[in-house]
């Protein structure tokens, strides 16, 4: 069959991808009124195809255009190259839904709308602009890709609308130092960091055009290396030849892409009228549809504004029917779920297995939900009951997918950055995934888009989530699993039983992921989202999973030490009470400080028996020797069975290493909670408490390097009440501690002594948490007159922090939160309570944008490390507060101190530019304890 195409046309090829990111970043967050689908790209995509209409109807119009999509992510190149673009960032979440509509919108136009799986756009363009030019016509290329320019020039010529120029064979000069036919030379020198194209290290495009311009081409220039006098450079081309071969071949576009299509599919078109009003009413953007209706002499259709709909019933019309779900048994019926997932370009995903530790619970099963009312289940290792199966209740039950299988079909879509997996507490769901070789990105995360938007107003499980915003309870567990002796974990749930709980949850995860994803930005906290939580998730997986090594038989020597020496105290204690009790139990304690030794301060409660809880001694201990030594007692007893003696309970068999969980959201001002077990509070205030981190210790030939933030919390009290007295110290570098009694006690630093500092100190920190006198008095074991009579000096010498109290209180009280500088709320709904609570509340919303702010900034700096260390034969392990810390090869401490110093000195930037500068304390060791 005989083209059309030939002489006299004119092809202009756009590049898709190009116009939808230039909309996204040019236009504010937009969403659709009756549904709240994110559509601030796609308005801005239609604005520019329509632009482009517009300025391609005079004489020189083209004949031929079409618009050329990447589809998918994996391509020829991934093949040649598995890093290939490995560290481009994930697509943001709220673009993704917006892509398959710029194709439509494309289609509305009538524009041709072409992509080819395999093969990315830049291959399509190549391979129709030599098809054209080959045909006798001319090419316009509507880009600005540095990697289209190497088709410049024999007709072809390309056209920067953002900057509104053409690039020919002197532009193309003009940004490589070479002519088009070299541009690919040039790129296989010099790589690029963008793509992850490695190229040749330290050759850069300069450099690259030098070379080339010298020697003519690349490949003359790799057989004629030994010629180059500049050692470092010749050794490199010499050394690294494979390499940039092989960067030729992934910047080298391929010219010959098998299309399903011709030159004469791609002829200009006018719009249909009637299709394009569609697209735009659907989309309800109501200026735009109305402007082209008026060049295309249409009436525009009428677009409805959509009824606000109760926050809490956003999908009241689709109820939840367990008769709706589907037990997934084999890849004949997961397969149209996969096509699904595909089309849509999210899932809501969730695992069930049988138990809480990611790090030893198995998989069980998986559920699916694209639309809400539909989802899916799919069993993969229940066990038969013993009364069914001749086997005993270990074989598996029937009508699953073998568990290997299922995996197989589902990784590629778990791993497909161009699909986004939706789920509630997603970091759970990772781990999982992780251990049975699945990497789950990009991920969206349920919990964390609630804690974002509603963090102090409510709790953020499922369950709360459901009933709150859904006005659904969900099915609940207990019954399925039973409790005490008689509980069973999941693989043992009869499979209808799992698969209407399981898919449920699902369900319930795409619902709210509906409902809050459009709020994110109506509430302000986008940024907070994307920023500092969601992007933490990974994060987080990786340290968990990699954990830390700790020394049984270091903790077995503490136990026993511990064990030892509050057997001295309970002597100690037996003597100071003239008589031998159960030091342990709280009700012969309190007879003996109340009723024989009548000391102050007893209360019975609703039993009869004296309260003795650390409030009551604390007090008691600035009176008495016998409370004191109980404290002491607790302490030890306390650290020898949560630490010593649990923490033997916690080294994971397979990996020798213990693995705390993180909490995300297990504080109001964003702080990390760490569970099971917890590592943030081990005192460190005690000897004995320190030396718990003795048992902390790095692999041979490791170190663990600790980076601390110095006072950080007092930088940023600094910042925000504007202390000029403060932020002068820092400044000077001066010790803040000493600095401050100097102040307030009219002591000269050289007359400091360590009492007056510590009392300081104390107040410094006290005054940040809003401590009273009792507190203050409590924690100095001093008179409560005294310890007043120092907060009161302190107001004195620094007015500042009274009147940001005031006033963060005041705000607090009008708006219900408070903020960091970063942008989180953190919501205070007591904080107009009356009685008890008021007073906590108060303190509570003075301390929240402190500490929240200082937990936003090593919230970014664990965002940011991975990149920062990845080269470096370093792993990090623990967020402790203010304190990272980091498990590095002895011959790699000073590089990684300094790239992770950098990263957590420079966190707040480009965000907040604070008045006071962060400085970050380092200290390596064998253990934890030297580190530190």
């Amino acid at each position: 069959m005989t083209s059309s195409f030939g002489k006299g046309c004119h092809l202009h090829l756009i590049d898709g991808s190009a116009f939808i990111f230039r909309a996204y970043h040019a236009l504010p967050p937009l969403t659709r009124k009756s549904d709240g689908l994110p559509i601030g790209a796609v308005a801005g995509f239609c604005n520019m195809l329509q632009k482009y209409v517009e300025d391609n109807a005079g004489p020189d119009a083209p004949t031929h255009v079409a618009v050329i999509f990447d589809k998918g992510s994996h391509t020829f190149r991934n093949d040649l190259y598995d890093l290939y673009k490995a560290n481009r960032e994930a697509m943001p979440e709220d673009l993704r839904p917006q892509m398959p509509l710029t194709r439509q919108a494309t289609e509305a136009f009538n524009i041709a709308c072409k992509e080819l799986e395999g093969f990315e756009a830049d291959d399509i363009i190549a391979t129709l602009a030599v098809q054209a030019r080959d045909a006798g016509g001319r090419v316009t290329i509507v880009s600005s890709d540095k990697d289209l320019m190497q088709l410049v020039g024999g007709g072809v010529e390309m056209f920067d609308a953002m900057k509104n120029r053409r690039i020919d064979r002197d532009g193309v000069f003009e940004k490589f130092g070479v002519g088009p036919d070299r541009v690919v030379d040039v790129q296989a020198l010099a790589g690029d960091s963008v793509d992850n194209v490695p190229g040749a290290p330290g050759v850069g495009v300069k450099t690259a055009a030098l070379l080339i311009n010298e020697y003519g081409d690349l490949e003359t220039l790799l057989d004629r290396a030994e010629e180059i006098k500049q050692p470092k450079r010749r050794q490199t081309l010499l050394e690294k030849r494979d390499q940039i071969e092989l960067s030729k071949k992934l910047v080298q576009l391929d010219e010959a892409t098998p299309l399903d299509f011709t030159l004469d599919d791609l002829e200009v078109k006018d719009p249909e009228p009637e299709a394009l009003m569609a697209f735009l009413a659907e989309m309800e953007f109501r200026t735009l549809t109305k402007r082209i209706a008026d060049q295309l002499g249409v009436e525009p259709p009428t677009i409805k504004d959509a009824p606000a709909k109760p926050e809490a019933e956003p999908q009241e019309d689709i109820p939840f029917d367990a008769s709706n779900y589907e037990c997934v048994r084999d890849a004949a019926a997961l397969q149209p779920w996969l096509d699904q997932i595909r089309e849509r370009g999210w899932v809501a995903v969730d695992t069930e297995t049988t138990g809480l530790n990611e790090m030893i619970a198995d998989l069980v099963g998986i559920s699916l939900c694209v639309e809400p009312g539909t989802a899916c289940y799919i069993p993969l290792t229940h066990r038969a009951s013993a009364t069914d199966d001749l086997f005993g209740s270990d074989a598996l039950a029937e009508g699953q997918m073998p568990l290997d299988e299922a995996l197989a079909l589902l990784k590629p879509l778990l791993e497909d950055p161009s699909i986004l997996k939706i789920g509630q507490n997603m970091k759970y769901d990772a781990k999982i995934f992780a251990r049975y070789g699945v990497t789950v990105a990009p991920i969206d995360d349920t919990m964390l888009m609630s804690y974002a938007m509603h963090g102090g107003e409510h709790g953020h499980g499922m369950d709360t989530l459901s009933e709150r915003y859904l006005n659904h309870t969900p099915i609940p567990i207990k019954p399925l699993l039973g409790s005490g002796k008689s509980a069973i974990t999941f693989d043992k749930v009869p499979i209808d039983d799992a698969t209407a709980y399981a898919a449920e949850d699902a369900d319930i995860t795409l619902r709210l992921w509906q409902h809050f994803k459009p709020q994110l930005h109506q509430v302000q906290v986008t940024t907070v989202y994307e920023t500092l939580e969601r992007p933490l998730v990974p994060v987080l997986t990786e340290m968990e999973m990699h954990g830390i090594k700790v020394d049984r038989e270091t903790l077995s020597r503490m136990s026993n030490a511990f064990a030892q020496k509050m057997a001295g105290l309970e002597a100690e204690i037996h003597e100071l009470a003239g008589e031998t009790f159960n030091v342990g139990s709280p009700a012969q304690l309190g007879e003996i400080l109340f009723d024989k030794m009548s000391l102050p301060g007893g209360k019975r409660g609703k039993t009869g028996k004296y309260s003795t809880g650390a409030d009551i001694l604390e007090d008691l201990a600035t009176e008495h020797e016998l409370p004191r030594r109980v404290l002491d007692w607790r302490q030890l007893s306390k650290l020898k069975s949560t630490y010593t003696d649990a923490l033997q309970t916690h080294i994971n068999p397979d990996t020798g290493r213990v693995h705390t969980s993180y909490s995300i959201t297990g504080a109001n001002t964003g702080r990390l909670a760490s569970t099971d077990p917890n590592l943030q509070n081990i005192p460190v205030r005690t000897e004995e408490g320190r030396r718990i981190r003795e048992a902390f210790v790095a692999e041979p030939g490791n170190v663990l390097l600790s980076l601390d933030y110095s006072q950080i919390e007092l930088r940023i009290l600094a910042h925000i009440a504007g202390i000029d007295a403060l932020k002068q110290a820092f400044a000077d570098g001066l010790d803040i501690h000493a600095m401050t009694a100097s102040e307030m006690f009219d002591v000269p630093l050289d007359e400091m002594t360590p009492d007056i500092r510590r009392q300081a100190k104390a107040i410094n920190f006290g005054v940040i948490y809003g401590i009273s006198g009792f507190g203050l008095a409590r924690n100095l074991r001093i008179p409560r007159a005294e310890a007043q009579g120092f907060i009161d000096r302190y107001f004195e010498r620094f007015p500042g922090i009274r009147t940001y109290m005031d006033e963060t209180v005041k705000f607090a009280k009008e708006h219900g939160y408070v903020q960091t500088l970063f942008g989180r709320k953190i919501h205070t709904p007591e904080i107009n309570a009356k009685g008890p609570h008021a007073g906590f509340a108060k303190r509570a919303a003075i301390n929240a944008p402190i500490q929240g702010t200082a937990a936003d900034v090593i919230r970014r700096a664990m965002v940011r490390m991975p990149a920062a260390i990845a080269d470096l034969p370093a792993k990090m392990l623990l967020q402790v507060h203010d304190e990272l810390l980091f498990e590095v090869s002895e011959d790699a401490v000073d590089a990684t101190t300094k790239a992770a110093r950098d990263v957590m000195e420079g966190a707040s930037d480009p965000a907040v530019k604070l008045d006071v500068r962060l400085v970050v304390d380092a200290g390596q060791g064998a253990n934890w304890a030297e580190a530190h």
